[in-house]
């Protein structure tokens, strides 16, 4: 079953149409994409599975009989295809065309599928991957798709100034992590954009730590990593904020990595090199004599997804251009101590950038 939908453009036949002419370059006939998040950006489906087929004469999205409407509703210029099996679906269509060469997303396809697909074809076509070479596909971001996230952005930190007003020792972490994710969605977000971070005390100190019944006990600081979604598009905030007054190392601390924070922020506009943003704020880490702690890279971009290129990192060669969305968090974990990251999200602009993220960072001490 094959039906085509027409109806008013929006951005997804230019988006569709940047892959077609990328298609020369890597010397194929076609693309395809199996990603939720890519095959959201390039059609605006938003089902939980499909393949996107993108050719020099049209593109195709296969489906099954779950999402046949969804898809035709949700679409543009796209030929939506009804199949049962996923590569049942693709050998038959790829079989009835004249492809010898297709690239497909290799990060959004397990092994197990690969071969599986690479055989039923029988070798009859190749499928050469791509990586980085999708890298920049959604990293300049759209009007729309910067409302949905400022959107996103001011739903998240409302949210937590509001739980943060009752906030205070005894409670558990577990419980203030569940609440901030319905303050969220009572605020209007689909969904944290990750799993919600409140660690507390000693577990500060581990960057990805997870909440759990634990009473959070005065005089120790609480780190909270927390996002909202509006329309698919994701958040990224996290904040540090001592129960009581902080010892003198932890204030310290909290100076060190707030100033890397103000610094690296700074740096961020069109142009500059995305390890200069990185570097600026770990050589503060390091000249403070904390740089062993700091032990992820200062940022990266955030969009569909809450980790996506560039990376704010000593590894990216990459430059920052204007409508590129990034976090900027540097930390400190201390093991067996406590930790302490200062998270923004940010627009860069030409000339410097616009923080979206609304909680204030100076150190906020509960009672």
């Amino acid at each position: 079953m094959s039906e085509r939908n027409e109806k008013a453009a929006g951005p997804f036949p230019g988006r569709v149409d940047r892959v077609r002419k990328s298609l020369p370059g890597w010397s194929a006939a076609g693309a395809l994409f199996f990603g939720r998040p890519s095959i959201r950006y390039l059609t605006g489906f938003t089902g939980s599975e499909g393949t996107l087929f993108v050719g020099a004469d049209g593109a195709a999205l296969l489906v099954d009989g779950r999402y046949t409407t969804q898809a035709a509703e949700e679409t543009t210029g796209i030929d939506v295809i009804t199949c049962r099996d996923r590569q049942e679906g693709l050998v038959g269509f790829i079989g009835d065309r004249d492809l010898a060469d297709l690239v497909f997303e290799s990060a959004a396809l397990t092994c197990d599928a690969y071969f599986g697909l690479r055989d039923a074809l029988g070798g009859r076509v190749r499928l050469n991957p791509l990586g980085k070479e999708l890298g920049g596909l959604r990293k300049i971001k759209e009007a729309q798709e910067i409302e949905s996230i400022r959107r996103a952005a001011e739903i998240a930190s409302g949210a937590l100034m509001a739980v943060l007003e009752t906030l205070g020792p005894g409670e558990r972490e577990i419980d203030v992590a569940r609440r901030l994710e319905r303050e969220m969605e009572s605020r209007g977000s689909e969904g944290p954009s990750f799993e919600t971070i409140v660690v507390s005390g000693p577990k500060t100190a581990l960057p990805h730590g997870r909440p759990g019944p634990v009473p959070m006990a005065a005089g120790g600081f609480v780190v909270i990593d927390f996002g909202a979604v509006v329309k698919g598009y994701a958040s990224d905030e996290t904040c540090t904020v001592a129960l009581g007054t902080p010892s003198p190392e932890q204030a310290t601390v909290y100076a060190v990595v707030k100033e890397a924070h103000d610094r690296a922020i700074e740096r961020v506009r069109e142009g500059t090199p995305c390890r200069a943003v990185d570097e600026e704020a770990r050589e503060w880490i390091d000249r403070a004599g904390f740089g062993a702690f700091f032990t992820h890279g200062t940022g990266h971009g955030v969009g569909l997804e809450v980790h996506e290129p560039p990376r704010i990192s000593t590894r990216d060669d990459g430059v920052l251009e204007e409508g590129m969305v990034v976090t900027v968090e540097p930390g400190v974990y201390i093991p067996g101590k406590f930790g302490v990251r200062i998270e923004d999200l940010v627009l860069v602009k030409k000339e410097g950038c616009e923080i979206l993220s609304s909680v204030p960072k100076g150190l906020k001490i509960l009672p």
